[in-house]
């Protein structure tokens, strides 16, 4: 697990990332939001991670500017603010608008601890939860034409005898066909395949 923090405080970046070290937790710092964006592509994206961001830091780019460059991977890696007093009602919209959490400073290290294991905790099931769905996007993609045309009756709720009437197969051919794309898809029925599905949210 990861944790990434951001602030143009260098002591504020030192005693947090000590205080989550202590927690037994990996914690790389950044001194701007331009540098936390050049170092981007270098990093892992299949290890759970999250970011701790400064909401201001000021001249160079504000938290809230790089939360919104961050479109891409604050799904999986979850945005927790820290925020002055001044700054409350931007970090409200910015957990309306998808951050994880904000805290305001100054707050206690186990409010912050806490925090962080829990959007740690979310990460680790987002990321599971990606991978799982790329690989029930490969399965499909496996499927002939009319395996998926097949899979589309079961769906609808379509029995073998409607789904051959609707695609104009026998029903020998329906069956065929099903019992190949449930072989593909992993599952062993139409409850399991459309389980399946909703977890890719199609």
């Amino acid at each position: 697990m990861q944790v990434y923090l951001i602030d143009d405080e260098e002591v504020l970046r030192d005693s947090l990332s000590w205080l989550l070290e202590s927690r037994d937790l990996e914690c790389k710092t950044f001194a701007s939001g331009e540098a936390f964006l050049e170092a981007l592509p270098l990093l892992p994206t299949n290890v759970a991670s999250c970011i701790v961001l400064d909401i201001r830091m000021e001249p160079m780019m504000s938290g809230i500017e790089l939360f919104h460059k961050l479109a891409d991977v604050r799904n999986n890696w979850p945005i927790i603010f820290l925020s002055g007093h001044g700054d409350i009602s931007l970090a409200v919209t910015a957990v309306k608008q998808g951050a994880f959490d904000f805290l305001e400073k100054p707050f206690a290290d186990n409010q912050l601890v806490d925090r962080v294991f829990e959007a740690l905790a979310f990460s680790k099931s987002r990321i599971a939860q990606t991978v799982q769905s790329e690989i029930i996007r490969q399965r499909l993609t496996a499927l002939s034409h009319r395996e998926v045309s097949v899979m589309e009756s079961i769906l609808n709720g379509r029995s073998n005898r409607e789904a051959a009437d609707e695609l104009e197969m026998s029903v020998r051919t329906v069956e065929v066909h099903r019992a190949s794309l449930f072989k593909k898809m992993g599952v062993k029925g139409a409850v399991e395949l459309i389980n399946l599905l909703q977890a890719l949210e199609v």
